[in-house]
Formats: structure tokens, C-alpha cells, sequence
């Protein structure tokens, strides 16, 4: 499990430090840097897969994330001309990645040599690993196939492209994790939890997930429960785009084994509030089981689905790790703020930062 990260002068976040639990809520007005925490990582992991991290550098541009060149992410206020990234594990001494600055380039040449010694080990660089961008598969029919994503790398794609083969090809395999067996699933199979997960963001809702191999495609529709039978079949493009943003998310988690780590953006797109919180509920199940996950979310209902789930003891507070980020318009630094709220053992939180979920009141106190 990642532990702590540090990083300085890498885009708006000049000098900030993350002490990380199991579950890991980002939070923030837009452009405040939480993204950049993630991308950090990310660019981490995409540097290590290609080969480039131990001697080369830093690759700014891949399948995890495109930033453009050096000047794109270098820190306006920076009093070098190079980025540093500190990362410590439960199960490694912590190590910092070093990169000069390369003003054009995509490529941010190493530093120093950089020590990749046991990596390999760690769930940031290999297959207990998924990450899910906020820009992910919409309604369609027909999904992509891809063998070596979902069998070589362990990957339902980075934005959940390969979800529906995994379904259709995994959907009678045993969920691993007996926490996330939802109590209303009519087996403990993958295929069984997707539903009975889905059917609180939908009542009744069905999963008809199926492969063409011929064709190199995965065929996708949705029936719903209506009395003792079900439905037709529905395409994903007749019943919104909520199930088709949230499948994804919900499979990457049911398909988990402690040890693992998640970072999703935006785990809430498209959803009603009671969808947001159950899919906060789902992740803080995850988490105590010993998954790790890193969420960025806009969403006040996903995290009450967190503050529910600490009430009910299906979380240790002490596990929950919240972050705002924020930028002070009349500083002369244009750097991100951290702030640190905690959550108590009912759910409720220490302090709330202006910003921090409190547009209700705010909209509240002008309509009283």
C-alpha cells in the first residue's frame, strides 16, 4: 500500500505532502490540483511499463495520461528547473524520482538514476493495478476485446473499454472478496454482484454481457426485472448514461483482491444521488477489505455513501483519508493548499473548509 507522496513543483502543486490510507477521497474546486496528485502517479507507472523511469525519465505523454511537453508541467513559482516526486510504501523504503527540466520535450530526462529496485512488487507498477479516467465508455452496443489487456495486464481498460468482455468472459467466477457479496445477489459469482450492485442505481436492472470472437467484439444490453420475469433486452443507449459510466467502476471493484489499488475519477458521473452513495458505500467496503483506492470526486452524496459506511463500522474511520485542495487568489504563489478534514467514528467531520460540500447550506441560507 502506497503510504506517502510527496511532490514539488510539478504543475500547481509547488510542495505538498499525502499521508494515505486505504481509501483516499480528493475533493476540490476545479483546477485546485487534484487531478495532478493522481497524474503524478500515473505518470509514475506509464514511465515504468515503457522502460524509461530507472535512466531515461519522465514520458509525459502515454496511455495513462497526455500533459503535452515540460513547460506544461512545471510549476510557475518554481525555484528549480526540475520536478521530484517521494514515494513510500508499507513494504518499501521510500524512494524519490528526480527529473530535470526538458522545456519541449515530452521526455523530462532523469535526474539522478533512479532506483526501481522491487517495483515490480508494488501495486503501482503491476497487475494489482486499475485505474478508471473520468473519460470513460458511454452507451454502446458493441465494446472492444482485448486479450492481452484483460488476461496479460489484469486491466478492464483505462476507461473501462474492456468491462463488458470481462463480464461475459468472467461473470461465473466467485467474487474473491466475501465483504463485497452484495446481500441481495442470487449467487456469489462476478455476474451476480454486478447486478445486484447495479440494481441500486436501477431497480431490477439485468446484465446481458456476450463476446464475438469472430467478430472482435463484446455485445452489451440491459433487462429489468418487471414481476417474476424480465424485460426485453435494451440497448445502453435507450436507458441513459448512468449504467454504461458506473459498469466499469462497479466490476473494477468487485473483481479486486486486497493488495490491489484503484484510483477512479469521478466514480459518480452520471448517477442519482442515492447511485452516488451507494457506489461511496461499495468503495469504503473495498477499502476495509484491504484494497487500496484513490477517488476524485466532486460528489457530496458519494461522500456520505463513505460517512454511512464509517457509522455502520464497515470502515474504521482511521482508513479514510480526506483531502481538499484549494488555491488562495491573493497569494502571490499560484500553488495548491491542502487541507486535511477528518472523519470521527459516527461520520461526522472536524472541520468543513469553505468549499468543502457546502454549497447546500450556502444555496440554503439565500432561499430562507
Amino acid at each position: 500500500m502506497i503510504e506517502f507522496v510527496r511532490i514539488q513543483r510539478f504543475k500547481t502543486l509547488l510542495d505538498n505532502s499525502f499521508a494515505l490510507g486505504r481509501l483516499n477521497l480528493f475533493t476540490g474546486l476545479n483546477g485546485m490540483g487534484k487531478s495532478s496528485v493522481i497524474q503524478a502517479l500515473l505518470l509514475l507507472r506509464q514511465s515504468y511499463e515503457l522502460n524509461v523511469l530507472q535512466k531515461r525519465g519522465l514520458l509525459l505523454k502515454g496511455a495513462y495520461v497526455n500533459l503535452g511537453v515540460g513547460q506544461d508541467v512545471l510549476s510557475a513559482q518554481a525555484d528549480l528547473n526540475s520536478f521530484e516526486f517521494f514515494v513510500k510504501w508499507s513494504s518499501l523504503p521510500g524512494r524519490k524520482f528526480c527529473f530535470d527540466y526538458s522545456q519541449d520535450s515530452d521526455l523530462q530526462p532523469s535526474g539522478a538514476s533512479n532506483d526501481i529496485e522491487q517495483l515490480e512488487l508494488q501495486s503501482l507498477f503491476n497487475r494489482q493495478f486499475q485505474y478508471l479516467s473520468a473519460d470513460r465508455i458511454g452507451p454502446r452496443s458493441q465494446h472492444e476485446v482485448s486479450d492481452f489487456n484483460l488476461r496479460l495486464l489484469n486491466s478492464i481498460g483505462n476507461h473501462g473499454e474492456y468491462a463488458v468482455q470481462y463480464i461475459a468472459e468472467y461473470g461465473q467466477k466467485t467474487v474473491q472478496n466475501p465483504v463485497l457479496q452484495h446481500s441481495m445477489a442470487t449467487s456469489n459469482t462476478i455476474l451476480a454482484n454486478v447486478n445486484a450492485w447495479m440494481s441500486e442505481i436501477s431497480p431490477g436492472v439485468r446484465i446481458n454481457a456476450s463476446t464475438q470472437s469472430q467478430f472482435g467484439v463484446a455485445n452489451l444490453s440491459f433487462s429489468f426485472e418487471q414481476g417474476k420475469d424480465l424485460t426485453a433486452e435494451f440497448k445502453p443507449q435507450n436507458v441513459g448514461f448512468g449504467l454504461s459510466y458506473v459498469l466499469p467502476v462497479v466490476t473494477a471493484v468487485l473483481r479486486s483482491e486486497p493488495g490491489d489499488l484503484i484510483i477512479v475519477e469521478n466514480p459518480e458521473s452520471h448517477l442519482h444521488p442515492a447511485g452516488q452513495s451507494s457506489i461511496g458505500r461499495m468503495c469504503a467496503l473495498a477499502a476495509a477489505s484491504g484494497i487500496q483506492l484513490i477517488i476524485e470526486s466532486h460528489s457530496d452524496h458519494f461522500l456520505n455513501g463513505i460517512r454511512v459506511a464509517i457509522r455502520k463500522k464497515s470502515i474504521e474511520p482511521d482508513q479514510v483519508c480526506l483531502f481538499y485542495l484549494e488555491r488562495h487568489q491573493d497569494d502571490n504563489e499560484h500553488a495548491s493548499v491542502v487541507q486535511r478534514p477528518a472523519v470521527d467514528a459516527d461520520g461526522r467531520i472536524d472541520h468543513w473548509p469553505t468549499g468543502f460540500f457546502d454549497e447546500w447550506d450556502r444555496n440554503l441560507e439565500q432561499l430562507l
